[in-house]
């Protein structure tokens, strides 16, 4: 009796170390195949405004905008960074939370490039609209309430919604985008800034009080940039249908337009299960690394196509 109950003990035992193995195997899963999912957004700008569509310039522009931020309130788990300690920045389950830091401060520099130059002209008045989701979406990314981060961005969303309504008011009562060269080189200028941030995380070696970098610490800069890359790519096929007639007998840029696109289209989704971070001559991978190769593409080609557009 004495031997069974130790038998049955023991397979007790086993039973709930194996469940508990299959918990922790579990989660990471469905962490990892839930994010890949989240990462592509269900807004095909291309598919909203097809060759020949008509509308009023700057609506796909704002429309993407706003599919990007709508894509991470309206998500299952939502806005991450002020979320309970354990996901947000920095801890455990943070990667959509660093992901949408990325994405935010993308957003936030288009919008603002949108309503200071691409639809504003010297002395012209801003667009009032813009300049309400230019200032929501600035607000704290971490706040929980009393306001939200969520409430904020959401009325940016909505304010980029009434700048779209108003394109097509009668008479229109939000700015149109100007479609200029010069406004259009701003924008990539500040893509480019951007890019060269995500670069510098990614390529470091050391943080900078000269420690070496965490392994906490490297998902975060890998997620950061894709978040910043995911908004970029979107965004240039926006900025392709707005500059469709410009561009047209210009094909160096349409050419360099479709070679950013690829290599920030490849960032935005790639999705290693775990962040690695080994030496370059390690049969690991490092793919701070890996995702670099991607954003210096992008990030040379624009250079690039300012050049053109200087021409």
């Amino acid at each position: 009796m004495t031997d069974r109950l130790q038998s049955q003990r023991g397979a007790a035992g086993v039973a709930v170390v194996a469940v508990i193995a299959v918990c922790l195997l579990a989660g990471p899963l469905f962490l990892h195949f839930a994010q890949k999912r989240h990462n592509q957004l269900p807004f095909i700008v291309e598919e909203v405004y097809p060759p020949g569509a008509k509308f009023q310039p700057g609506e796909p522009f704002a429309a993407t905008l706003k599919a990007l931020i709508d894509r991470e309130l309206d998500s299952t788990t939502g806005w991450r960074p002020n979320d309970f300690f354990l996901c947000g920045p920095y801890v455990m389950a943070d990667n959509t939370a660093s992901r949408q830091l990325g994405i935010i401060l993308a957003l936030r520099e288009s919008t603002t490039i949108m309503k200071d130059h691409l639809t504003k002209v010297s002395s012209d008045e801003y667009d009032g609209n813009l300049i309400d989701a230019d200032t929501l979406f600035r607000n704290d990314y971490a706040k929980f309430w009393f306001p939200s981060s969520e409430g904020r961005f959401r009325k940016g969303a909505e304010s980029l919604q009434a700048y779209i309504d108003g394109l097509s008011a009668q008479p229109p009562t939000s700015k149109p985008m100007n479609h200029r060269n010069v406004e259009a080189i701003r924008l990539f200028q500040k893509w480019s800034d951007l890019l060269g941030d995500a670069h510098a995380n990614l390529f470091k070696t050391r943080e900078a009080d000269g420690g070496s970098i965490p392994p906490w610490r490297t998902d975060d800069y890998f997620y950061h940039a894709q978040g910043m890359a995911h908004v970029m790519y979107h965004l240039i096929q926006a900025v392709r249908i707005e500059y469709r007639t410009e561009f047209e007998a210009r094909p160096t840029i349409k050419k360099l337009m479709d070679e950013v696109a690829a290599a920030l289209g490849q960032a935005a989704i790639l999705k290693p299960f775990v962040v690695l971070d080994f030496g370059l001559s390690s049969v690991f991978a490092n793919h701070r690394r890996n995702l670099l190769v991607f954003i210096d593409e992008a990030r040379q080609k624009m250079y690039s196509i300012r050049e053109e557009l200087e021409k």
